[in-house]
């Protein structure tokens, strides 16, 4: 896992020898749903070691230094720091609670010997804390429960402790774990915490109380106790495990890894163990710890430390660096498999490189090297060819993890043209198959309807309702395709008021045609600058996306028609003036401002005949064929397949 910042020490910082292994040492890494509070946590066991320093300006959420990170709140690439505690050493990785990024829980889980699974004291579990707590059971990880912002209002600590030994219970039972196993976890240590707050105990609050214990030391107590040292050998034969990569403009790749046996000194020979099979003699050229939040020099370091590694160029996550007269590779780092994917390919729209600040990186080569480049360091994607040489299909977990790589891309100078998201089918047994997903929404009671219709329409399948005093949480069995547009038109009906959230649940056999959008599109029938007249005499027929001035051309999808099927329209017209009316008059028209739609809620919105046009200045809805003629006789060949 890469640190929140990768500052080198200056050579007179170098230390001297590795940190002690053993007793003194702790690997933790901290899982849980989505904004539950797993890097605000982290913020305080920093700010509580006393890692900020009495005059540094600490930012929130300081492990989340990605600018898609702080724009989103959310954590997408898990990283890891190391706490000083009273001469206690304590690598912490903090790691994304949304499922789209699950190859960063699974990442983040081969370089630990614990986990703190954190639950918010109102929520409770939700699908993604199951997701992260079965793959935790399924690593024979020591958990700490510690639930969350005991001092929100709505705080139910007793119930929600009652709630994770249920669903422990329940992975435990879906593992066919050993008696013994399930019987330590409903041992599990609990802590009551406030990470905003910084302050933690063993004792249970009243609900909305802070804990009674002022400080951060019954956390840090529980952890020591509950999580073992590293078992690592230090005296056998050098594995060193590359779960991770990053990058220096001085030292090139850095290869972050967790020594599982021996020790790894700064300018040793080791052998590099690739995934063909084969073994390469390489030297260490740079050693690095971590401290805090910087990586520092060292001359060497020791069995279940995590330390980072230059010096080879084109290492790989899943390697092993061992000893090269006894070079034993580690198994492999397994991912889930994809189960949306997107088709990405170079903008081939007419506004091509016409924007105000247009992107740099245009072409079919810069395109596919830059999804190449992405693969080394994200192991949950798949790069995949299409019938196109100027386009690919790239597979991901979910749409949420797609689009922050296309809003990556876009970032760097990209012009993209990126399609409707789909599903990864399978075929057993001569069937076909699609992948289902665990929804759970909590809305409130008055559009209860509302939400039930709308998922219904979408072939879920109702699991439970739980009745509170003005909410009502249900949970759902739903298939992928089904979510694919779903939050929006559900934030839609519930006023912004309803909470959903949703985890990969397995494959099941193919439900049939769905229909996930109610309405068509207003198409523009011509190219040019789209006039306040022409916006006025549209209002009604539905809900734009853009305003006047803005530049448009045939094709282009401008707004959502009120109708279920398309209209094509002239969003260009000018008013023609003539000796009865005056050329002032357009100023006392009042437009309604256009919808804005940013990249995840246009590619939500797009039918299957549509994709995003995507830039470094503008996102643009388009059908995939400009010329209406031919779009008419696609539709007239699928109305007669003969």
């Amino acid at each position: 896992m890469s640190t929140a910042a990768s500052t080198l020490a200056a050579p007179a910082q170098r230390s001297g020898a590795s940190r002690e292994s053993g007793g003194r040492l702790r690997n933790v890494a901290i899982v849980a749903h989505v904004d539950h509070g797993k890097t605000t946590l982290v913020d305080a066991m920093l700010r509580a070691s006393g890692a900020f320093g009495e005059r540094a300006a600490v930012v929130d959420r300081v492990m989340d230094s990605g600018d898609l990170e702080r724009e989103k709140g959310i954590t997408i690439l898990a990283k890891h720091t190391a706490i000083d505690w009273h001469g206690m050493t304590l690598n912490v990785v903090d790691t994304p609670g949304h499922a789209d990024f699950g190859g960063e829980v699974e990442r983040g889980l081969s370089m630990v010997d614990g986990v703190v699974l954190l639950v918010d004291a109102s929520e409770g579990p939700l699908p993604q804390t199951r997701f992260v707590l079965r793959k935790t059971l399924a690593a024979g990880l020591p958990v700490v429960l510690v639930v969350n912002k005991t001092d929100r209002p709505d705080a139910r600590c007793a119930e929600v402790v009652d709630e994770s030994l249920e669903l422990l219970l329940e992975l435990a039972d879906e593992l066919e774990l050993d008696e013994d196993t399930t019987g330590q976890l409903l041992d599990l240590p609990v802590v009551y915490a406030s990470g905003r707050a910084g302050r933690a105990s063993r004792t249970r609050p009243a609900d909305g109380d802070l804990p009674a214990d002022p400080g951060l030391e019954a956390l840090f107590d529980v952890i020591t106790e509950t999580v073992p040292p590293p078992a690592d050998d230090p005296g056998a034969p050098l594995q060193a495990h590359v779960t991770n990569l990053d990058a220096s403009s001085f030292l090139g790749r850095i290869a972050l890894c967790r020594v599982r046996a021996g020790v790894i000194r700064r300018g040793q020979q080791v052998g590099w163990c690739k995934a063909d099979g084969t073994v390469t003699r390489v030297k260490i050229t740079e050693l690095l710890r971590t401290e805090a939040l910087d990586r520092v020099p060292a001359d060497s370091a020791s069995a279940g430390d995590l330390v980072a590694v230059a010096g080879i160029a084109d290492v790989m996550i899943g390697d092993t660096l061992a000893d090269p007269e006894h070079p034993v590779p580690l198994p492999r780092i397994h991912v889930d498999e994809p189960a949306i994917a997107v088709t990405i390919g170079i903008n081939t729209s007419p506004l091509v490189g016409r924007d105000e600040h247009p992107g740099t990186k245009l072409t079919a080569r810069q395109v596919k090297g830059r999804l190449d480049a992405e693969l080394v360091g994200n192991v949950s994607l798949r790069v995949l060819p299409t019938e196109r040489p100027d386009a690919w299909e790239v597979q991901g977990r979910g749409e949420l993890a797609l689009a922050v790589l296309v809003e990556t891309m876009r970032r760097e100078g990209f012009e993209l043209t990126v399609g409707k998201p789909e599903v990864v089918t399978r075929t057993i047994d001569g069937k076909l198959y699609e992948p289902f997903e665990q929804l759970s929404v909590d809305v409130p009671s008055e559009h209860l309807g509302a939400v039930t219709q709308l998922v219904a329409a979408r072939k879920g399948e109702l699991g439970q309702m739980v009745h509170g005093d003005t909410r009502v949480r249900m949970d759902y069995r739903v298939p992928a395709r089904g979510l694919i547009g779903f939050r929006t038109e559900f934030l839609t009906i519930t006023r912004g008021a309803g909470i959903a959230s949703h985890v990969f649940d397995g494959y099941g056999p193919w439900v049939g045609e769905l229909r996930t959008r109610q309405r068509g599109s207003l198409v523009s029938d011509r190219s040019g600058p789209v006039t306040a007249y022409a916006v006025d005499q549209l209002s009604d027929r539905g809900v734009l996306f853009i305003g006047p001035g803005t530049p448009v051309y045939g094709g282009m999808v401008i707004g959502e028609y009120t109708r279920a099927e398309d209209l094509e329209v002239n969003i260009t017209r000018e008013k023609k003036l003539t000796n009865m009316r005056s050329s002032t008059g357009d100023e006392l028209v009042k437009l309604t401002p256009p919808t804005v739609l940013n990249l995840e809620q246009a590619l939500e919105f797009c039918a299957t005949d549509e994709c995003v046009e995507v830039t470094p200045e503008s996102v643009r809805i388009r059908k995939v064929e400009l010329d209406s003629h031919a779009r008419a006789r696609q539709r007239a060949r699928s109305r007669n397949p003969r």
